[in-house]
């Protein structure tokens, strides 16, 4: 298992993939049997149409290394309308089949349990972050090149913040909806990385990243003020804070759960220095000496937050499998020219009051404000009309008879 970029290369290209926005490794379905434990119970059409598609969406994504997004959504979507028949508690076909499913970079290992919603905890889960994969896309420029300077269009930001804001749709629906039809052996038979904690983080994470991004915005809007400014930067601080904490009560020894919580610890830091710079600059406003003083305790603590930030990234680029961060470009670029800037001209200022009177070290506390993004709001799909049993039949009998006919055979 490991992280995967948005431009996912095919396997004969042995390049380092950019990560901009964090996307687990897709999973895909293997080869389950159908037939046989549903043969006689439903028709064979749907069995077939199961079948079919189950084998599409581990083709295509084989295939194109996951690149292939929409089909890949596409054919995922008519899947789960589908198998969602399965779980209609008058059909009592919930546990009959053993899915498989598996990682794309890893053929060894797979995980293999007789459940229905299990199934359906993969299928969200494969949609979740083939939509994160899709939103990191946006921020990497087609035909970008390491030596130019990184630009990415207002557009294609909001875009990405609308993505992520679907992706953690997806996985909160995981979290509150999925895992709770699953029995608890059950949950303890799945991966680290689809138990609730990381699930619940990839989630928060994904609306952390959309906060950023709608820092950056607001960077770039002359009209936005200091004020909206420190809120988001402290809305984003809350978000790595609070996936943070729903990642670190697991394991973190497996792959992607590592890189993953060494990526939230490098975006905490850059949220947590990007708070006290702003916070800075409105203390910096006052008319007392104090006020000054107390900023400049803000831009030392963001300029020190930054660095630590800047070892951060390290550490995840080298944890397996390895990456390469994006160069720097939008808010965090504005904030590594400015804060260092900002810490080294108010030091020179205020720098001999600080060292005369320590209790004027005392860092000020960063303000709360309530949380503005929210996951999308994810419904499952209508059930296909293929599970009408009115429009049933076998061997020109009603199904319902067949089984009823089969039950008194046995019995004889």
């Amino acid at each position: 298992m490991g992280c995967t970029s948005s431009i996912l290369q095919k396997k004969k290209k042995m390049t380092i993939p950019e990560v901009v926005v964090f996307v687990p490794t897709v999973p895909i379905p293997q080869p389950s049997d159908l037939e046989r434990p549903l043969k006689g119970l439903v028709p064979r059409h749907l069995i077939d149409r199961l079948s079919m598609l189950r084998s599409q969406i581990t083709l295509v994504a084989e295939d194109t290394g996951g690149a292939a997004i929409g089909d890949l959504k596409h054919a995922l979507e008519e899947y789960l309308s589908l198998i969602l028949g399965l779980t209609k508690k008058e059909y009592g076909l919930e546990e009959l089949v053993k899915f498989k499913w598996r990682y794309l970079d890893d053929k060894r290992q797979e995980t293999c349990i007789s459940n229905s919603w299990f199934d359906i905890l993969y299928v969200i889960y494969m949609l979740a972050i083939l939509t994160l994969s899709e939103a990191d896309s946006l921020l990497i420029p087609r035909g970008y090149s390491a030596s130019s300077e990184r630009m990415v269009s207002s557009d294609s930001q909001r875009d990405a913040v609308e993505l992520l804001l679907k992706a953690s749709g997806y996985l909160e629906f995981c979290v509150k909806n999925v895992l709770a039809q699953l029995a608890p052996d059950i949950k303890k038979k799945l991966p680290k990385d689809m138990q609730e904690g990381p699930l619940e983080a990839l989630s928060i994470q994904a609306l952390g990243q959309g906060t950023e991004l709608q820092l950056g915005l607001a960077v770039e809007n002359q009209k936005a003020t200091l004020s909206v400014k420190r809120r988001l930067a402290c809305e984003q601080l809350t978000y790595f804070s609070q996936a943070h904490h729903s990642l670190s009560g697991g394991d973190t020894n497996e792959d992607d759960i590592n890189k993953h919580s060494l990526f939230i610890r490098w975006k905490y830091l850059e949220a947590k220095a990007a708070a006290y710079y702003y916070h800075g600059l409105i203390l910096d406003k006052g008319n007392e000496p104090s006020c000054h003083v107390s900023a400049l305790c803000c831009f030392l603590a963001a300029q020190e937050l930054l660095s630590k930030g800047k070892k951060a990234c390290v550490s995840f680029c080298l944890a397996a499998p390895v990456t390469r961060a994006p160069p720097l470009w939008g808010v965090t670029k504005y904030l590594h020219q400015k804060i260092p800037d900002m810490a080294s001209r108010r030091t020179q200022m205020y720098g001999r009051l600080l060292h005369h009177d320590k209790r004027l070290h005392e860092l000020p506390v960063l303000p709360e404000f309530q949380l503005s993004l929210r996951p999308d709001e994810y419904e499952l799909p209508a059930t296909d009309a293929a599970w009408n049993r009115d429009n049933w039949a076998f061997l020109g009998q009603p199904l319902k008879d067949h089984q009823n006919d089969s039950g008194d055979d046995m019995a004889k």
